[in-house]
Formats: structure tokens, C-alpha cells, sequence
């Protein structure tokens, strides 16, 4: 059993394709698919498509590209949205100083509102961060001294340094593609080192396809090499990798909605 803790499915690259991803992916030994949301204004494409599969399930949130789109929302409002059984968690959000898409102080203000829907909700927090980690750091910090809540730093790509803080948080980190990238050195001494217990993996697809895909479009089915790499830097076999990040996935998010191994 393998779980992609982090794809689009919703995304325009698979319309009309969803049967034959799910189907490539349980070939591909992924039992569990989660489908994040990067809107809250169309946070019903997500949910119709965890409700059309039993082993999809999505959540609920405004990534920083489009936080200034979203300026307004209030933490009810997140709230209003994750009373489905199938929403299980709360992002992505976060900050990133790469694209600048939305100005910082919005893109904080948006992260800060998701926080405490997670804090009030219990549901985890799906944390986008790039390019933001002195900013991102200083947030977390302070934002957990208010309250603890869960979450996951995704598709990580940062420093050593923000994932040793984020893990003495209680955070969890996910491995996507980049992970097999020849030039990721710092991510594979992060994954070589972060405590079993913590880890997750992902596609992120569409986008940063694994080696041996890399260039084309990702799907879910594509995360059995990144467990792959990721169980050769951690020196296990790949049985126990695809056990232990399913275990945490099921431990991270809310198994009284999503109950272990609902792909099965």
C-alpha cells in the first residue's frame, strides 16, 4: 500500500481521464489519494471528485498564488467548508517569495487565517513554503506558541535548517519528485535523517514528475519512485517505506473520516 499524500487531480490536465489515473494508480500499488485545494471559491471541484471515489479524499484552502484573490476569508469561512466527510484537511497554504504572485503581507494574512482554522478544526495543515524560510520559520514559531495544530511542510524543498524546526514542531515532511533530481542533496540528507515516524510522499501532480518520468506530466501512480528513492536514502527496503508513510498519512489526517487503508 502506497499513499500520494499530495496531487491536483482537479486540475484541467486530467479532465476527462480521472478512471484511467485512479486505475494506473492502484496498478501502481496507491491505495490513497489526496486532492488539495487551492481555491476556496471552487473548493467544489476537489470534493466532487473525493466523492466519486472511495479512495480519493480532498481538502480545503487557498494556495499564496491566490491569496490575494481570496483576501477576505475569514476563518469561519474555511470552516464552513471541511464539514464534509471527505474534507480532511486544511491548505494549501503558506507563503511563497519565489513567484510573489500575491503581495507578503497578504499571502501571511491568508496563511495566519488557515492556521487557525486548523487549530479550531483539528484537521492538518498543508503548508506550501518556498523561497519564505526565515518568514516561514518566524510564523510557525509563533503561530504554535498560540495553539499547537498539525500540519505537513509538502513538497519540500527547503533548508535543512527549516526542517529540523518545523520537525521539533511536531510537523511532518513530504517528499514529492524533486527528491530523485540528481542536484537535490540537501533534500536527500533531510529525507536520510528526518525521524521515520514524520515522513510522507507525493506527485504534486501534475507538476515535477520523478526521475525516470521528469518532464512529463506527473500522476499519482509516479510516487512509487519517489518512495523508491526516498527507501535507498534511507537505506530500507521499499516494503518499508510504503508502510511507514502510509502509517504516518493515516496518523497526520483525520481517520474518523478516512479510515486506515480506505483503499483496500
Amino acid at each position: 500500500m502506497l499513499v500520494d499524500s499530495h496531487c491536483h487531480l482537479e486540475f484541467p490536465d486530467f479532465a476527462n481521464e480521472l478512471d484511467a489515473i485512479v486505475a494506473r494508480a492502484g496498478e501502481a500499488g496507491v491505495s490513497t489519494m489526496l486532492t488539495i485545494g487551492t481555491r476556496l471559491a471552487k473548493a467544489q471541484q476537489p470534493l466532487d471528485i473525493a466523492s466519486a471515489y472511495g479512495n480519493i479524499f480532498c481538502t480545503v484552502g487557498t494556495h499564496p498564488h491566490n491569496a490575494k484573490d481570496e483576501s477576505e476569508t475569514t476563518v469561519q469561512d474555511i470552516i464552513g467548508l471541511t464539514k464534509h466527510d471527505k474534507v480532511v484537511g486544511i491548505g494549501e497554504t503558506g507563503l511563497d517569495f519565489h513567484y510573489n504572485k500575491s503581495p507578503a503581507e497578504v499571502q501571511e494574512q491568508c496563511f495566519r487565517i488557515h492556521i487557525e482554522a486548523a487549530r479550531q478544526t483539528g484537521l492538518p495543515l498543508v503548508i506550501h513554503t518556498r523561497n519564505a524560510d526565515d518568514e516561514m520559520a518566524g510564523i510557525l514559531r509563533e503561530e504554535m506558541a498560540r495553539g499547537a495544530f498539525k500540519g505537513v511542510l509538502h513538497c519540500f524543498s527547503s533548508s535543512a535548517r527549516l526542517a529540523q524546526m518545523a520537525l521539533e514542531l511536531g510537523l511532518y515532511i513530504s517528499f514529492s519528485g524533486i527528491l530523485t533530481f540528481k542536484t537535490a542533496n540537501e533534500i536527500k540528507q533531510v529525507a536520510a535523517q528526518a525521524p521515520s515516524d514524520r515522513i510522507l510522499v507525493e506527485t504534486d501532480a501534475p507538476y515535477l514528475a520523478p526521475v525516470p518520468r521528469r518532464g512529463k506530466r506527473n500522476e499519482p501512480a509516479f510516487v512509487a519512485h519517489t518512495a523508491s528513492v526516498l527507501a535507498d536514502v534511507r537505506g530500507a527496503s521499499y516494503d518499508e517505506i510504503c508502510t511507514q508513510t502510509s502509517t504516518n498519512f493515516f496518523a497526520l489526517f483525520d481517520t474518523a473520516r478516512m479510515p486506515e487503508k480506505a483503499g483496500k
